[in-house]
């Protein structure tokens, strides 16, 4: 997990988990539809994966956390989805537009990428999930996925509530090249990230090109390390004031942010090297939660395989 995911979602599940039914899933069958053709990351991907989601705070007593790929109900109501979702509907995803534009190394002209957004829905609505905790951008997959509860709800009966986005209220933190932090685009600073790997990813940031001394006026509206320091760092009014008078030099504004953002890790990076000492512990908490995600999905499929009227025996 990166710290944009940690900004726009992580933070918020772990405030969700004391008052909702919360369900978070590793989604290893959606990481197919970019790295199809290379998986050898997915199995450390995922142990990785849910580390960070501990050691950010999630808590197995209080929320299922479970592996996509072990729930095979999301499989199959994603191939039902997919009998009765126009094609239209997919093409005019914005997110498939932008990372086919964006992701230039990698074939994303695949029945897979184009579908995801069904899947996507599948996930949802297994689970029969009345609120979606997202950021603004993703609104429109939200949007879709209650068009398809309207759709298979008006063919099938009245099996799926149509999905509400639960609005995170998070700034976007852009990557450290400008763009959207991504994985995809190899711009993001991890939360398991150690001190040398962060100052050199701050060192590579994007900076006003307009200051080319440390005595000329900058401009930090525009500055992903002033993105950052919005999000992360105090007394910002007076950090803005110095950039823009000239007082304060582009490397020194670095280094602020290093200190700043290491504040921020360490207590992370200090409990990531207490659940990885627990020998076995992602297994434990990941069999546990695909277990209560399979009675439950299991109780949905068997509603909607009755009421389309496959042969049940």
């Amino acid at each position: 997990m990166h710290l944009g995911n940690y900004i726009g979602a992580l933070n918020n599940w772990v405030k969700l988990q004391d008052s909702y039914d919360c369900f978070y899933m590793v989604a290893d069958w959606h990481a197919l539809t970019s790295d199809y053709a290379d998986t050898k990351n997915i199995l450390p991907n995922i142990n990785d994966m849910v580390i960070d989601w501990l050691a950010a705070g999630l808590d197995p007593e209080k929320s299922t956390i479970f592996i996509q790929s072990s729930v095979l109900q999301h499989a199959e109501l994603h191939l039902i989805l997919s009998m009765l979702t126009p094609l239209s509907w997919l093409e005019r995803c914005p997110t498939y537009k932008e990372q086919l534009q964006e992701i230039q190394e990698k074939d994303l002209s695949t029945y897979g990428f184009l579908g995801y957004p069904c899947l996507q829905a599948a996930d949802i609505m297994v689970y029969k999930a009345h609120a979606v905790p997202v950021g603004e951008d993703q609104l429109p997959h939200i949007e879709f996925a209650r068009e398809i509860a309207r759709r298979a709800n008006n063919y099938y009966g009245e099996i799926f509530p149509e999905p509400q986005a639960l609005l995170t209220a998070s700034p976007k933190l852009p990557g450290i090249d400008g763009r959207k932090m991504s994985k995809s685009y190899n711009n993001c600073i991890f939360l398991s990230d150690d001190e040398h790997t962060v100052k050199n990813k701050i060192n590579q940031m994007f900076t006003d090109p307009k200051k080319i001394r440390k005595n000329d006026p900058g401009h930090p509206e525009g500055c992903v390390v002033f993105a950052f320091h919005k999000i992360y760092s105090t007394g910002i009014p007076e950090l803005e004031q110095t950039c823009k008078s000239g007082e304060l030099g582009c490397v020194d504004c670095k280094k602020k942010l290093l200190d700043v953002l290491d504040g921020f890790l360490n207590p992370v990076r200090k409990r990531r090297e207490e659940l990885l000492s627990q020998k076995g512990l992602v297994d434990k908490v990941l069999a546990a939660g695909n277990k209560k995600a399979n009675e439950i999905a299991e109780l949905t499929m068997k509603e909607l395989r009755k009421n389309i009227g496959f042969k049940i025996l």
